[in-house]
């Protein structure tokens, strides 16, 4: 293993920052691995993840045991890990911009259908190299305005030629589940089924420009453009995994998760192990469309009536919310039957605020998809 420093900070600036990630293997021998950790910086279950993976790889890698290239960044966002507000941590959004760290990544597609131009030819092998190339020119030609800028240009810069890429996350209470593009359902199959992932949600695109798009989403933009002539098949295995709830950071979930992501190295002939058989998945792939948010229609305290993972028919309650001065009780429900995989973990909520999510079967939203 060798770690390298990146700077995020001009040397000028009243607060520097620098990125630190690791490498293990040999790049160019093999397949690439780019994995990450905390891009929501309060959300800490894949930093205990990434400490499980760094003891883990070390040892394989010491063992010869690593086919090709593995990236680990165990702290993705020093600059959402130095905030806080009145004492609490305030990862998710930059406080300098008010963006969210986990959008407005640079989409290289559009750049690269005219740098292409005459360029692509009828080998597939051939054609994603070149894409590659492209992609990474096009993300060094990058100018960030801020840090924030300039930190997703370095996590992207290692991440968009890569052929898997795990992007650890978490909810505020939750079962484990995973977003995907739809071209990568089969894909991603087996890492749900190691993961024990309680959904996994595909869309094309999901809106908001979030960091596993911008290293998958190229691929069937380009194919789309330029036709079956020129073959580019989807070759980057990009998701974003929900490892759980905020308050899920303890050594048993932690190096579960960390089997199970190591697993699916294996299985995809990263690490040289013996691979377990796959277990049968909890669920089945649904469209990010088909999730139904439950919001509160007033302010009240919540009581949960399902638990995380039930499987709900429509019409099923979820939940109460109580007026504290009237005693008024509302009971909120599902309108489309799914698996309840999200939550609040709030016990007093404001109107409008998320109750929770459902991931049904069926297409019915359409935008953005994804929540601030």
């Amino acid at each position: 293993m060798h770690a390298q420093i990146h700077p995020i900070s001009v040397q000028d600036s009243s607060a520097f920052f620098r990125l630190t990630s690791l490498h293990f293997g040999t790049p160019g021998q093999g397949r690439k691995v780019y994995i990450q950790a905390a891009l929501h910086a309060d959300e800490v279950p894949g930093m205990l993840v990434a400490q499980f993976l760094r003891n883990e790889l070390a040892s394989l890698e010491a063992a010869g045991k690593i086919h090709g290239e593995i990236i680990l960044v165990p702290a993705a966002n020093p600059i959402g890990l130095s905030q806080a507000i009145h004492g609490a941590p305030f990862g998710r959004f930059d406080l300098s911009t008010g963006i969210n760290f986990n959008r407005a990544y640079k989409q290289v597609a559009d750049e690269l259908k005219v740098s292409l131009e005459g360029k692509l030819g009828a080998g597939s092998e051939a054609n994603v190299a070149l894409v590659r190339e492209h992609a990474l020119r096009s993300v060094q030609a990058w100018q960030p305005l801020n840090d924030a800028e300039a930190l997703k240009k370095i996590l992207l810069g290692m991440a968009i030629d890569a052929d898997i890429v795990l992007d650890l996350h978490c909810e505020t209470e939750a079962s484990v589940h995973i977003y995907t593009g739809t071209p990568l359902a089969d894909a991603v199959r087996p890492l749900t089924a190691l993961m024990g992932a309680r959904a996994l949600l595909l869309a094309l695109q999901a809106g908001g420009e979030p960091f596993d798009e911008a290293c998958s989403r190229l691929w069937w933009d380009l194919a789309g453009h330029f036709g079956p002539a020129f073959p580019l098949p989807p070759s980057c295995v990009a998701t974003t995994v929900e490892l759980r709830g905020e308050t899920d950071v303890n050594y048993e979930c932690a190096a579960q998760d960390a089997r199970g992501l190591l697993q699916y190295l294996i299985h995809e002939g990263v690490l040289d192990q013996p691979p377990v058989a796959l277990p049968e998945p909890l669920c089945e792939p649904t469209p990010l469309e088909g999730v139904e948010p439950v919001n509160a229609p007033h302010a009240g305290v919540l009581v949960y009536l399902k638990n995380l993972g039930d499987k709900l028919e429509a019409g099923d309650a979820i939940a109460d919310l109580i007026d504290p001065v009237s005693g008024a009780v509302t009971t909120l429900r599902c309108t489309v039957p799914g698996v309840f995989f999200a939550r609040s973990a709030s016990r007093h909520l404001l109107r409008g605020m998320n109750v929770g999510k459902v991931a049904g079967p069926v297409a019915f939203r359409s935008g953005s998809l994804l929540s601030l």
